[in-house]
C-alpha cells in the first residue's frame, strides 16, 4: 500500500472502527488496526558536522532540545586508510547512543570516475584486506554499531552508483554480498547492516535490483530531502511528498524495518518551522515498521540544521516533545 494511504489511513480507520464499535453497544471492542499509542517508540538520530570527534556540539543540542538522540550518525570514506573508529563509537556509547557510520567506498575528492572504488573491484576482493580490518577491530570493539554501507546507490553521484563508474545493479549486490561477507566471516555479530537507497526520482534505477537479499539486511535507511527548488526540477515538497513513493516502492520486495536514513528542509522555498511540525504530524500516524528518522544537521548545500532559525528550532524541539 501506497505510503500516502497507509499513513492517513490509519487515523481514520481506528476512528471509524471505535466509532461503530460504539454505536452497536461494543465501545471496547478492538480497532481493526493498532492504535499508534500502542506502536513502540521512534527512534531520534542526528548527524552533527563535528560529532562524534567533537562531543560538545552534540551535548549543546541535546540540552537545547530536552532529549537525547538514540542514534548519533557520521560518515567515513575508505580512502582514508583507517580502521574501525573505536574511540569514536565508543564517546556515542557513552553518550547512551548507537552508532551509526555511513560506510562510503570512494575518495571524496576525485568524482564519480573511481576506478579503484568500482563495485566490481570490490566484490572481486580487491579491498579485502581493509575490510578485514575493519571486521576484526568491529567485534574487538563488542557494543552495537551500524554500518551503512555504499548509501543512495540508486542514485548518480558517488562511484558506487549503478550505471556510474562501470558499475551494474548486480555489481551492487555482488560488493555488498562481498563486503557483509567478511564481517560474517570475522563473527562481528554486533554490527548491523543498513541497506539506504535515496528515494526513487524520475530516471533512478529501481530499488528492487539493488537489493542483496532480506538475509543480508538488518534494516532499510530511506533518505529524501524537501529540495525546495534548491535543485533544478524541485518545488517545495512535504514530509509525505518526499517520502511517498520510497516507501512503497520498498514495500513491494520487503518487509524489513525502515528508517529515515536522512532528512532535512531549507530555510528558503517556504516555511521551514511549518514543515517540520507537519513532519512530526505525519510520523504519529506512520505505518508499523518505520522506526524513526536521521535529521542531517548540516550547513552543506542548504541550511538543513535543525537551528538553522529560531521558528525552525522551536518547532523541532515541540515536536520532540510528543515524539
Amino acid at each position: 500500500m501506497p505510503l500516502l494511504l497507509t499513513w492517513l489511513t490509519r487515523a481514520l480507520v481506528v476512528a471509524l472502527a471505535t466509532g461503530l464499535a460504539a454505536v452497536h453497544g461494543q465501545a471496547s471492542a478492538r480497532p481493526l488496526v493498532p492504535r499508534a499509542a500502542t506502536l513502540p517508540a521512534l527512534t531520534f538520530a542526528v548527524s552533527l558536522p563535528d560529532a562524534p570527534g567533537n562531543m560538545a556540539s552534540l551535548e549543546d543540542l541535546s540540552a537545547r532540545l530536552g532529549r537525547r538522540p538514540t542514534q548519533v550518525m557520521w560518515y567515513d570514506a575508505w580512502s582514508r586508510g583507517t580502521g574501525f573508529p573505536t574511540q569514536q563509537a565508543a564517546a556515542v556509547a557513552a553518550f547512551g547512543a548507537t552508532p551509526v557510520i555511513t560506510w562510503e567506498p570512494w575518495d571524496p575528492a576525485r568524482g564519480t570516475d573511481q576506478p579503484t572504488y568500482s563495485l566490481k573491484a570490490i566484490a572481486a576482493g580487491l579491498h579485502d584486506g581493509y575490510v578485514t580490518a575493519w571486521a576484526k577491530q568491529a567485534r574487538a570493539y563488542g557494543k552495537p554499531v551500524t554500518l551503512r554501507f555504499a548509501h543512495e546507490m540508486n542514485g548518480t553521484w558517488y562511484p558506487w552508483a549503478a550505471g556510474v563508474n562501470g558499475n551494474t545493479a548486480a555489481d551492487y549486490v555482488a560488493a555488498w554480498k562481498r563486503v557483509r561477507g567478511i564481517f560474517t566471516k570475522q563473527k562481528a555479530a554486533n554490527v548491523a547492516w543498513s541497506w539506504s537507497p535515496n528515494v526513487p526520482y524520475p530516471g533512478s534505477t529501481p530499488l528492487a535490483s539493488l537489493y542483496p537479499g532480506d538475509a543480508q539486511v538488518s534494516t532499510v535507511a530511506l533518505d529524501g530531502y524537501n529540495w525546495g527548488g534548491l535543485l533544478p526540477g524541485t518545488t517545495w515538497q512535504s514530509f509525505l511528498d518526499v517520502f511517498d513513493d520510497g516507501y512503497g516502492e520498498v514495500r513491494s520486495f520487503t518487509s524489513k524495518p525502515i528508517i529515515i536514513g536522512e532528512v532535512g528542509a531549507p530555510e528558503v522555498g517556504g516555511d521551514k518551522a511549518a514543515w517540520i511540525r507537519d513532519m512530526f504530524a505525519t510520523l504519529a500516524t506512520r505505518p508499523e515498521g518505520l522506526t524513526g528518522f536521521t535529521w542531517f544537521s548540516h550547513l552543506k548545500e542548504a541550511d538543513w540544521r535543525i537551528d538553522s532559525s529560531p521558528a525552525a528550532f522551536e518547532a523541532f524541539r515541540a515536536g520532540l516533545a510528543t515524539y
